[in-house]
């Protein structure tokens, strides 16, 4: 899957566009992605990822940045051999496109703030 454009509030991946947050697995897109806490990203929030056990992760932090991933959870995913690459949204989109054929890559991106 490609990422076509990204931009505030809206991403088109494979020629579909898509305005709430998304994580990007190999097979498929979850375009129903919420964290609990709105800028803050907990072991929770990507339980479904860590159970696909991706070599990468990539996330997106929103257009200026804003969402902050717990010292937990960076912790618990290094301790489970996940490489983490955090970046505002549209850098994070730049590395997909760039990573994703060459590694398992898993991409949860903050589409606003």
């Amino acid at each position: 899957m490609m990422i076509d454009s990204y931009e505030f509030g809206k991403i088109v991946i494979n020629g579909k566009e898509y305005t709430h947050d998304v994580i990007i697995y190999p097979n498929r897109i979850d375009d129903k992605w919420w964290r609990k806490v709105g800028h803050e990203l907990c072991i929770d929030d990507i339980k479904d990822v860590i159970n696909e056990k991706p070599e990468v992760l990539l996330i997106g932090t929103g257009y200026n940045g804003y969402m902050k991933i717990l010292p937990e959870t960076k912790e618990f995913l290094e301790s489970n051999g996940i490489k983490l690459i955090i970046e505002k949204t549209s850098k994070a989109c730049e590395i997909y496109n760039q990573l994703f054929k060459s590694k398992r890559l898993i991409a949860a991106l903050h589409l606003t703030c």
